[in-house]
């Protein structure tokens, strides 16, 4: 059999360790195919050891910027329900991932994406349906993917794990794309807060923009369940047509937008965070 084994670098803290077997133990409780299966762990070695399945195809991200273009519509919406499956049983374990982003999901041969790096995921004790992990300060939040109300308040549900699942589903659609472009983390946040939202990516269908902007709702409680989700996505695939519907934003104004193109890998010259806010002052901001 086949694994893959995650360590800790040398010169690793007592804190650095627990935190790594934390992570393992956390692992340990899932069962569930969209979710990374944990194989065992070695602590007796030096460093310990986690043991994992296999992934042929590895991370997500990379994984889509090498194979930029090359697969249907209807194999992403499928990766990205997937994702969504996986998600569904997080939640429905109440855990919060906190870490949602296209590398830290893994692809087998297969394309069957698996959610992974439970090291910032967290328990909720709450069983509530607004159940909310509080973070300490001075933790590091990767503010491209998080919600605003964990940005600002540090309070982490389901719901912000959605806002970050948005955020995957644009990283697929574009074919790993870097969210927000060369915006800084700084111009990411205000941007946001002012009701920017990404665009759809090039041959985007609608539908899924419309799921992204639901995903993206400044109101926590009017986002979608991961459990809608997947009945949206389990809709769409059995009704590839309206995938075939796409949003209306060409490869001009991508371009213009700071993205690049299926199949190169040249940025536009233009200052992303310029043209976001040119398009903020020009346009009529999305309704979240």
């Amino acid at each position: 059999m086949v694994v893959a084994i995650k360590t800790l670098k040398a010169g690793y803290t007592e804190r650095q360790r627990r935190d790594f077997l934390g992570e393992a133990s956390i692992m340990g409780q899932f069962d569930h195919p969209n979710v990374i299966r944990l194989e065992g762990v070695l602590t007796r070695s030096c460093p310990v050891l986690i043991i994992t399945e296999f992934m042929e195809n590895g991370a997500l991200d990379s994984f889509l910027r090498l194979n930029d273009g090359r697969f249907t519509m209807t194999q992403l919406v499928g990766m990205l329900r997937g994702i969504a499956a996986g998600m569904k049983y997080l939640s429905d374990m109440n855990y919060v991932h906190r870490d949602l982003a296209a590398r830290n999901i893994l692809v087998n041969s297969n394309l069957v994406c698996k959610v992974s790096d439970f090291g910032l995921s967290r328990f909720l004790d709450d069983t509530s349906a607004d159940a909310t992990y509080t973070s300490s300060l001075g933790g590091k939040i990767p503010i491209r993917w998080t919600a605003p109300e964990a940005i600002a308040f540090r309070k982490f549900t389901s719901a912000s794990d959605v806002w970050s699942y948005g955020i995957v589903m644009w990283e697929v659609v574009s074919y790993g794309e870097r969210p927000y472009w060369d915006m800084s983390n700084q111009d990411v946040m205000t941007a946001v807060e002012q009701d920017y939202r990404l665009p759809p990516p090039m041959d985007c269908p609608m539908v899924l923009h419309q799921l992204m902007l639901e995903c993206w709702m400044k109101e926590r409680n009017l986002r979608p369940k991961f459990s809608r989700i997947v009945s949206t996505l389990d809709k769409l695939l059995r009704n590839a047509a309206s995938l075939k519907v796409v949003t209306s934003t060409y490869s001009g104004d991508l371009l213009r937008l700071g993205g690049t193109l299926p199949g190169h890998n040249r940025k536009s010259p233009d200052s992303s965070q310029e043209i976001v806010r040119q398009q903020m002052s020009q346009t009529l901001p999305i309704r979240v």
